[in-house]
């Protein structure tokens, strides 16, 4: 009896260093793969099992049991992170679920650039080959809603920036962190403005913010642009804004601006209408923000362009004159 149970013993204790050879060697052998690189995506609230299913199913030769089995003897079945993930030849069993447990999700970015249109922004979004197109049915109004926003019109209530996100997101994701990085900054300029401003609400210096993003040809003009458009607002008079006549013409505009454009009324023309355009015209940047709720202190109501990016100011009607017969004869302002 003892002789059998010592064989008994020996026999199980082998078998036990066989399987955990075993299992080491199926864990630490690298993988076969349809491609190299290979994107996969664990969908929001896989298991285990789930990922493990999608995992093999997009490319990755490893029976979701070995996953499975490899996560329960590490105990961290319960620890599998969502997102889109890159694997190359050569990655093993153990390294891709530390992969999916870590959340080391594959990231793609997406550019907005200052002064684009929202326009310009979907266009950007719907060609973009890693993000999932949910928006590109939607109109504006539904884009709003479907991000929690509560104004009617979707321009310029979205942050220029570069954005990263894990491939195949939303691009209804990406919209609503940049529609909440717009109010984080405006916010926070509009806290930090100067007095005496002519607005009445955060969404009025955004529109001007529009409005000194497409009218600087240089950095170091926006203030006093804002400057301009400021005193004209104090003082009753016509912001006469080329750029927004522009966006109000909308498909019409074919790229010249004609003087029967600058006659048309459009809620956008500032030319026929006093005050702020109903909304922004396009992007305005942080540099753009921060002019527009701190524009220099000057007298100055027209500029005109020199020819060079940069602008000449004036404070009077006649001194402008002299200005556009020097740098722009027949400009406007």
């Amino acid at each position: 009896m003892l002789r059998f149970l010592r064989n008994l013993f020996l026999f199980v204790f082998v078998s036990a260093i066989a399987l955990a050879g075993g299992a080491y060697w199926i864990a630490t052998t690298p993988v076969a793969l349809n491609a190299s690189p290979l994107d996969f995506t664990v969908s929001p609230g896989s298991s285990l099992r789930s990922a493990a299913q999608q995992i093999h199913d997009a490319g990755v030769n490893l029976s979701p049991l070995v996953l499975v089995t490899l996560g329960r003897l590490n105990r961290v079945e319960a620890q599998i992170k969502a997102g889109s993930y890159e694997v190359s030849q050569g990655i093993t069993p153990i390294e891709l679920l530390r992969k999916l447990t870590r959340g080391d999700v594959s990231q793609a970015e997406i550019a907005f650039i200052e002064g684009w249109t929202f326009r310009q922004m979907r266009e950007r979004l719907n060609a973009h080959p890693d993000i999932r197109h949910d928006s590109e049915a939607l109109d504006d109004a539904e884009i709003l809603r479907r991000i929690g926003a509560s104004e009617s019109l979707a321009e310029g209530l979205f942050f220029p920036d570069t954005y990263l996100f894990s491939k195949r997101s939303s691009d209804l994701e990406v919209l609503a962190r940049a529609y909440r990085a717009m109010h984080r900054h405006l916010d926070r300029e509009w806290g930090q403005k100067a007095s005496g401003l002519p607005y009445r609400s955060p969404y009025q210096a955004l529109i001007m913010a529009s409005i000194v993003e497409k009218e600087t040809g240089r950095d170091a003009d926006r203030e006093m642009v804002a400057s301009v458009f400021v005193n004209r607002l104090r003082t009753g008079m016509l912001l006469q804004t080329d750029p927004t006549v522009i966006y109000g013409l909308g498909a019409r505009f074919d790229g010249n601006l004609r003087k029967s454009d600058l006659l048309t009324d459009t809620p956008y023309n500032t030319y026929t209408r006093a005050g702020l355009p109903p909304g922004p015209i396009a992007m305005p940047g942080l540099a753009s923000l921060r002019a527009a709720l701190n524009p220099a202190k000057s007298d100055a109501v027209y500029f005109v362009a020199r020819g060079d990016g940069s602008s000449q100011f004036s404070r009077t009607l006649e001194e402008h004159n002299q200005a556009v017969v020097r740098y722009q004869k027949g400009g406007k302002r």
